[in-house]
């Protein structure tokens, strides 16, 4: 039952990877002044040195790590707090609006991405050209950061709303009802209650957002060219791009490509330790 999986597991991410670790370890030399034709030579980690020596690669997880700390806490509240009037008892057309929070979702990156290069390009977005007829002259390209968060809001908002909603309607019933007979009103039900007992779910959609926020590559890419201030290697797989099929380093595009995978890794088992390890202190106290 397994062997299908394992088949396609082995072939579509083991193999791949074992190829990109293979060619970071190798270079292409060119002899005779470029006339002479192409070497393989075995560098062993002198790609990953190379790499992490590059301030432009250094730089794009700078830009990684400003763009977590705007659109992790700005994705999280909003779907929390549309997870939360969802499962409300006043809300009316759950479904309805459960749906329609969601579709943003269902639109392919690049076609989102290509939607909001359009609103956001002066002369032709309709948005930009209201509001110049309102007397202001806004500019959302001039600082790319908050036009890519905003992209990335638009389309994950709705998806880990669903998440979070998912998580609320498994909480018992009757301890809610048991909360509303002790005098708790609707904000402190969702505040002392609720938000409590979906951690799990907030940390595993905080852990896959910093994943996915680490392979920023869609937005960014599609802004590139219009945007002045998205250059090349404006993130880590962006700089791997680039060097690939820009540059032809396929050795250094596949040594950075290895370097963001460990620092995902990484980043991955911090913060799963992190939250097993509150989660067990919590259980010790309880104890």
């Amino acid at each position: 039952m397994l062997a299908p999986f394992l088949l396609l597991f082995t072939a579509c991410t083991l193999v791949p990877i074992g190829y990109a670790v293979r060619l970071s370890l190798f270079t292409e030399r060119h002899s005779g002044l470029g006339f002479g034709g192409t070497e393989t030579v075995f560098t062993g980690l002198g790609n990953y040195t190379r790499a992490l020596e590059d301030e432009a690669y250094r730089e794009g997880f700078l830009t990684i790590a400003r763009y977590c700390l705007l659109y992790i806490p700005l994705m999280a509240g909003f779907a929390l707090v549309l997870a939360l009037l969802l499962d409300s008892a006043l809300t009316r057309a759950k479904r309805f609006f459960q749906l329609a929070l969601f579709i943003p979702h269902a639109v392919p990156g690049i076609i989102a991405a290509l939607i909001w290069m359009y609103l956001y390009t002066p002369g032709i977005s309709p948005v930009l050209d209201a509001l110049e007829t309102l007397g202001t002259q806004p500019d959302p390209l001039g600082n790319p950061l908050p036009a890519v968060v905003n992209m990335a809001l638009w389309q994950w908002t709705g998806y880990n709303m669903v998440i979070f909603y998912a998580a609320l309607q498994a909480i018992p019933r009757e301890v809610l009802e048991a909360a509303v007979v002790d005098g708790a009103g609707p904000l402190r039900t969702a505040l002392s209650i609720k938000i409590p007992l979906i951690k799990p779910s907030l940390a595993m959609v905080g852990l896959f957002t910093v994943i996915g926020s680490l392979q920023l590559f869609t937005e960014p890419m599609i802004l590139h060219g219009t945007a002045p201030g998205v250059v090349s290697t404006w993130t880590p797989n962006m700089y791997a791009y680039t060097a690939a099929f820009e540059r032809g380093d396929y050795g250094l595009a596949a040594a950075s490509s290895v370097l963001l995978a460990l620092a995902a890794a990484l980043l991955s088992f911090a913060v799963t330790r992190a939250t097993r390890s509150r989660s067990d202190r919590r259980k010790e106290a309880a104890a």
